[in-house]
């Protein structure tokens, strides 16, 4: 089994899994492979160190060396405070927010133009609603000034939430 690390365009990093280099080239080059957080096809493989299990191999401490303290996790919650999040922490921010779209909306599917409307115009109760509108629906829903924001919902997550 390999475990590459990969990356799409807009350079959110994930991991994919695959039985041999094989496997992997066939998977890209069939356009089988998508971002987990943006569902682009377009995936690069990024650099990665090998993964060695040296089981109980450890290195000698040095005579008269004591062993470092951990780093303290003010550091990140100060990155944090400061905008200034790693990656990884902002795409499980997304996912988190995305999952709770999915949990507090109805899919209304290809239904969602005349849906969003009926509920504009007071015909239907006021709930959260989501579903497909091309670009052209979502133009003359703004013009009849109802405010809708497309949301790529990656293929992993049109399935059962884990």
């Amino acid at each position: 089994m390999k475990v590459l690390d990969l990356c799409c365009a807009h350079g959110h990093g994930f991991e994919g899994w695959f039985a041999s280099e094989d496997d992997f080239q066939a998977q890209l080059s069939g356009g089988l492979l998508e971002c987990p957080l943006c569902a682009d096809r377009l995936i690069s493989r990024r650099p990665s160190a090998p993964r060695l299990n040296l089981s109980g191999a450890r290195e000698p401490a040095a005579a008269g060396t004591t062993a470092a303290a951990p780093p303290a996790p003010a550091a990140g919650a100060a990155a944090a405070a400061a905008g200034h999040q790693p990656p990884a922490a902002l795409q499980a921010l997304w996912l988190q927010a995305v999952k709770h779209v999915l949990d507090s909306t109805v899919d209304v599917g290809e239904r969602f133009p005349e849906e969003v409307r009926r509920i504009h115009y007071g015909e239907t109760e006021h709930r959260g609603i989501r579903g497909q509108a091309t670009p052209e629906q979502r133009a003359e829903l703004a013009d009849e000034g109802i405010e809708v924001m497309a949301l790529p919902m990656p293929a992993g997550l049109k399935g059962p939430v884990q």
